[in-house]
């Protein structure tokens, strides 16, 4: 049994409390919402997970350290623009534990990954990200996942390894940890997309070659940010893109998917309910593929759609009329 901490009480946070708790391990979450926090500790219920009821050994609190103080292992999953000041609040609570960040997107200012932002506030501490194609909705009721611990350091690899692996959840482990975070978080843009062309109905070969092309635009830009080509092709890569493009539980995908039916960005903010991270993320995608001079014109036209007013239907035009060009 482990001590095992997790920083957010969102969807995946708490589907990530299940499932290590029903491995008997001793869970505390921290989150910045009492309201969050009672529902966890009295009704043992997630308002975003509504179908679950959460094991005994899962309990929530708002002090951060009451949370990280003595855990063995410590899970960031807050939405990206939360993270740095998040870790301020905690760091000071971190010895000689790891920090995972779970949280896929960049940091808005300075353009970082996320891990990048945890070696800057925490350069003391082991780190690492774990990602891969997980809807929160199905871990958190035991479908099998195959997800990927990404880190620099073996003793990391084996903790996360022994800690989470079990017949519902298969982990692979990569040192190529920026390859892991970039495609994290440049998946939920295609995604948003994918959401668009459903909304405006189109069909499976928008689709196929939406993810197809989506996934030469991560790697352009991976590989000049110093990212293993291979990372892309994998879990982290390919896998989570088609899961976020095609499932119904994508709030990305379903964030496009009501942009596309003409609904303004307001609404569809209100109506999803959660972060969007291809919302929040779309600039500094674009800054970063022109700073690397990387041709990226499908997250060129989700940028458009939602800061310059470019109408779906006219910005699929423009992607299908570009200057003809060898695959």
């Amino acid at each position: 049994m482990r001590n095992i901490a997790i920083i957010g009480s969102g969807s995946w946070g708490v589907a990530l409390a299940i499932h290590l708790a029903k491995l008997e391990n001793n869970i505390k979450i921290w989150s910045y919402s009492e309201e969050e926090a009672n529902q966890i500790n009295q009704y043992r219920k997630c308002k975003f997970l509504p179908n679950v009821v959460l094991p005994e050994n899962i309990s929530c609190s708002l002090d951060f350290e009451n949370v990280v103080w003595g855990s063995d292992l410590v899970l960031h999953v807050t939405p990206s623009k939360f993270v740095r000041n998040t870790v301020k609040e905690y760091k000071c609570y971190v010895t000689n534990q790891p920090v995972l960040m779970c949280s896929k997107g960049f940091e808005q200012d300075t353009m970082y990954t996320l891990v990048d932002v945890l070696k800057e506030e925490m350069p003391f501490a082991k780190t690492g990200v774990l990602s891969g194609p997980s809807h929160a909705e199905e871990v958190s009721i035991g479908i099998p996942t195959a997800i990927v611990i990404g880190t620099q350091h073996e003793s990391v690899k084996e903790l996360v390894t022994n800690t989470f692996m079990n017949e519902n959840m298969r982990v692979y482990s990569s040192i190529d940890v920026k390859g892991i975070e970039l495609g994290g978080a440049l998946k939920n843009i295609i995604a948003f997309c994918a959401g668009i062309a459903a909304g405006i109905g189109l069909g499976d070969n928008t689709f196929a070659a939406l993810i197809t092309r989506g996934l030469v635009e991560i790697k352009r830009l991976g590989i000049k940010m110093g990212a293993n080509e291979d990372t892309f092709y994998g879990l982290t890569g390919l896998g989570d893109l088609i899961v976020t493009c095609l499932s119904q539980h994508s709030r990305n995908r379903n964030a496009g998917f009501l942009i596309g039916k003409g609904n303004s960005l307001s609404y569809v903010k209100e109506k999803i309910g959660m972060t969007i991270e291809s919302v929040d993320n779309i600039d500094v995608a674009k800054r970063l593929s022109d700073k690397y001079k990387v041709e990226m014109p499908i997250v060129n036209a989700v940028y458009d759609v939602l800061n310059n007013h470019l109408e779906p239907e006219r910005a699929v035009k423009l992607l299908m009329t570009r200057t003809p060009k060898s695959e």
